[in-house]
């Protein structure tokens, strides 16, 4: 698995509990009442969030 900075995973996150917030589908079961950006933690551990990080050589 790739290992991300502390920037990074905090910037994934972030943009991922935007989404969620702004309607896109939570993409694992959550419990209900969760927040965005709580459902964005939960996808991160679990490897799933549709985002990539693009590093310069």
């Amino acid at each position: 698995m790739f290992t991300y900075t502390r920037f990074e995973k905090a910037r994934i996150i972030g943009a991922r509990a935007l989404q969620i917030a702004m309607g896109a589908p939570i993409l694992i079961d959550v419990p209900e009442g969760i927040t965005p950006l709580e459902a964005a933690l939960l996808e991160f551990e679990k490897g799933i969030i549709p985002l990539t990080v693009i590093r310069p050589s």
